[in-house]
């Protein structure tokens, strides 16, 4: 008889927690999605627009460059803006080279942001490296915010590098040279972060990431930090690439790592396809982290492959405009149907593992496959509920989906208490 494995659920890595405005990393909290802008933070328009538009695909952190006076200056309206459409999401400004200027500069937007980035290979060089690094901590520490202190692959700090190969030259038997590199990322995060704690910002107010390029050196990298410290981490894959590739390369290794309770916020550092939306690296770390049993974000449907007894794209079509539908409807269901996020739909092509399929989900329906009878029985939490047939189908199944969400998940309270329409959900 054969056993099979079945992976528990991963024991998390209890990391310090730190709270960026009312978003927790660490501790026993849920992991963190969050994403980043494109745009050019001096455009405030721009910016806001993107910023609503990932906050409503549920990003919980977003990130915008900071990277010169201009742009400086939008961030305080930037935020102000945000505010008043009721897109109260935390943004973390990404400095590189001139931050300590800016936030000098300009200490509304020292004050506006919930949390800083900075990457210790570009903070500064030679001399100046240590002081600059020292003003921005003393800035953060100031403002209560909290630092990421995040190490990159293609900007490594070249002191520590050279620190790294003369040591290694010393050795016996001396590492491989990704294997230094690898230590390099590693020391430069830690040191890093032991220098912002002497300066005075707390432990509980620092973040740390090692990004690599490459799937096995990304998880070699965490699993050697996550041994070595107890710093809330952010994980994700730097240039992970376009389309298919970005994202396997993303999920192949963060999967592992969270299977492993190493990782306490993400995210997926796509390539837009052209005029592809920027939502796109949101909707794949909810995805990820929901498929993993991690949390859940939004219903998911399930849908067979299809084969020569689904013929029809018909099936296909549904699918799509059901999991578009419950998408389009979350950030308004988020804020009055509690739960609809578990919600489980299932979108079959026909009889093989139809009925069977739909049978499982909290609602399903079983399209009938080439030379089956034209009619679609829908399951509603196990129970054949009724039978679709004709051109309405599509509308009809949706339909149903809408009465069992307001029937099972509505929120009761009285109309006064309602919370206010979100003017970035009226507007997109």
């Amino acid at each position: 008889m054969t056993t099979i494995a079945v992976l528990p659920a991963p024991l998390r890595r209890r990391a310090v927690p730190v709270r960026v405005d009312k978003v927790v990393l660490g501790g026993d909290a849920p992991v963190v999605v969050q994403s980043m802008t494109n745009t050019d933070t001096a455009d405030i328009a721009a910016t806001v627009k993107q910023v609503a538009q990932l906050w409503r695909a549920g990003s919980e952190l977003v990130r915008i460059t900071v990277n010169n006076a201009e742009s400086a200056a939008a961030v305080p309206r930037i935020v102000e803006k945000l505010q008043r459409m009721n897109a109260n999401v935390p943004l973390v400004g990404d400095f590189h080279y001139n931050g300590h200027q800016l936030l000098e500069q300009e200490p509304a937007c020292a004050e506006a942001l919930a949390k800083y980035r900075i990457n210790p290979g570009n903070v500064g060089f030679g001399r100046k490296r240590d002081s600059q690094f020292s003003a921005i901590v003393e800035m953060a520490a100031r403002y209560a915010k909290p630092v990421r202190i995040g190490v990159n692959w293609g900007s490594l700090d070249q002191a520590v590098l050279a620190q790294m190969m003369d040591e290694n030259h010393a050795r016996a038997e001396p590492w491989d040279a990704a294997t230094v590199m690898r230590e390099a990322l590693i020391r430069s995060a830690l040191d890093s972060a032991r220098r912002a704690e002497e300066i005075g910002l707390a432990r509980d107010r620092i973040v740390l990431s090692c990004k690599v390029s490459g799937v096995q050196d990304l998880i070699s990298v965490y699993r050697n930090l996550a041994a070595r410290c107890d710093y809330a981490l952010h994980l994700g894959l730097t240039e992970a690439g376009m389309g298919s590739k970005g994202i396997v390369a993303s999920t192949a290794a963060l999967s592992v790592l969270l299977q492993e309770g190493i990782g306490d916020t993400i995210r997926i550092s796509l390539t837009p396809e052209p005029n592809e939306s920027r939502t796109r690296e949101v909707i794949v770390a909810q995805e990820l982290l929901q498929t993993m049993g991690l949390r859940a974000f939004t219903p998911l449907v399930t849908a067979c492959p299809g084969c020569g007894r689904t013929t029809s794209t018909f099936f296909q079509e549904l699918a799509q405009s059901v999991q578009n539908h419950v998408r389009e409807r979350m950030p308004e269901w988020r804020l009055s149907h509690d739960g609809v996020e578990n919600l489980s739909l299932a979108v079959m092509g026909c009889i093989v593992n139809g009925p069977g399929e739909s049978k499982q989900a909290n609602i399903g329906i079983s399209l009938p496959g080439t030379g089956e009878t034209p009619a679609a029985p829908v399951f509603i939490d196990g129970v054949k509920a009724m039978t679709l047939r004709g051109e309405g189908i599509a509308a009809e199944f949706i339909a149903i989906i809408d009465d069992y969400v307001e029937r099972n998940y509505a929120r009761r309270r009285s109309v006064s208490a309602e919370e206010p329409r979100s003017e970035a959900l009226a507007s997109e």
